[in-house]
C-alpha cells in the first residue's frame, strides 16, 4: 500500500446544479423514499471482495457558505492503492433532518462520481443503506440513482440494536430493528468498536460484509472512507482559503 495519492480532480468552480424537480420538504423526500425503495436490488451477491475497483465517497460541510464538498476516491481493490479521485462543490440542497440526510447530499456525491474517467467499481458510503428507520439510506440512495453497487459502513448504530460481537477480527452479529435484521456489526480490528455494515443496492449483506474486512486491514474504518475524508478535508480548506 502506498502512503501518496493522485493530485484530486476537482469539479467545476461552479456549483453542483440541482435537479429541478428535487425535493425542498420533508414530505416531498419522503414521497421519494417511498417511490425509490422498492429498486433496491438484494438478491445479487455483488463484486468478489479483493477484485476491481472500489470507490469510497464522503462530504464535508462549509456551514458558513451554506456549501458541501463530495469526494470519490477509487482504490484498486487488491492493492488498496489509489487509482483516481475526483471531488465536486455543491450549495447544501436540504435541511438537516434526520432520516433525510441523502437529501443535503446525493447531487454533489453524484457529481464527483460522474467527474471519474473510469468505472468507481463498487461504491462504500460512509453511512447506512438498508440499515435505516424507511430502509433507504444514502448507500441505497446512491445506488439506485446510479445503478452502480454499493454498501454503507456506518460509524453507529443509529436507532438499531446489536448484540456485542465477540472481540476478535471478523467477529459479526445482527443489526436489528426489533425482530427484523437491517445489518451487521462488524468487528474490524480486535478489541476496536464493531463497524455498523448496511446493504445498500446489489450486493448481498455477507458480501457487504466481506469487502468492509478487506478494506480494513490495518483501522477500524476502510481504507475508502479514510481516503474519502482525507480528501474531503483537504480540499475543503483549500477552498476555503
Amino acid at each position: 500500500m502506498t502512503s501518496s495519492a493522485p493530485a484530486p480532480r476537482t469539479g467545476p468552480p461552479s456549483h453542483v446544479p440541482l435537479p429541478a424537480d428535487w425535493p425542498t420538504t420533508e414530505a416531498q423526500a419522503r414521497a421519494v423514499q417511498d417511490e425509490l425503495r422498492g429498486r433496491v436490488v438484494r438478491e445479487e451477491q455483488g463484486p468478489v471482495p479483493g477484485t476491481g475497483r472500489v470507490t469510497g465517497v464522503d462530504v464535508a460541510y462549509d456551514d458558513a457558505r451554506d456549501r458541501v464538498l463530495a469526494a470519490a476516491v477509487v482504490l484498486d481493490a487488491a492493492t488498496l492503492t489509489v487509482i483516481e479521485q475526483a471531488t465536486a462543490v455543491g450549495r447544501v440542497s436540504f435541511p438537516y433532518v434526520p432520516g433525510l440526510l441523502a437529501f443535503r447530499e446525493i447531487p454533489t456525491v453524484v457529481a464527483a462520481l460522474e467527474a471519474l474517467s473510469g468505472d468507481p467499481g463498487l461504491v462504500v458510503c460512509d453511512g447506512y443503506g438498508l440499515a435505516h428507520p424507511r430502509r433507504f439510506g444514502l448507500a441505497s440512495h446512491l445506488g439506485v440513482l446510479t445503478g452502480l453497487p454499493t454498501i454503507g459502513v456506518a460509524k453507529n448504530p443509529f436507532t438499531f440494536t446489536h448484540t456485542e460481537p465477540g472481540t476478535t477480527r471478523g467477529s459479526v452479529a445482527p443489526l436489528l430493528d426489533g425482530a427484523e435484521e437491517v445489518g451487521a456489526a462488524l468487528r474490524t480490528q480486535d478489541g476496536v468498536k464493531p463497524v455498523y455494515v448496511s446493504v445498500g443496492h446489489r450486493v448481498s449483506l455477507p458480501t457487504a460484509c466481506a469487502h468492509t474486512l478487506h478494506l480494513t486491514p490495518h483501522y477500524r474504518l476502510p481504507e475508502t472512507t479514510r481516503r474519502a475524508d482525507s480528501v474531503c478535508r483537504q480540499s475543503l480548506t483549500d477552498l476555503t482559503t
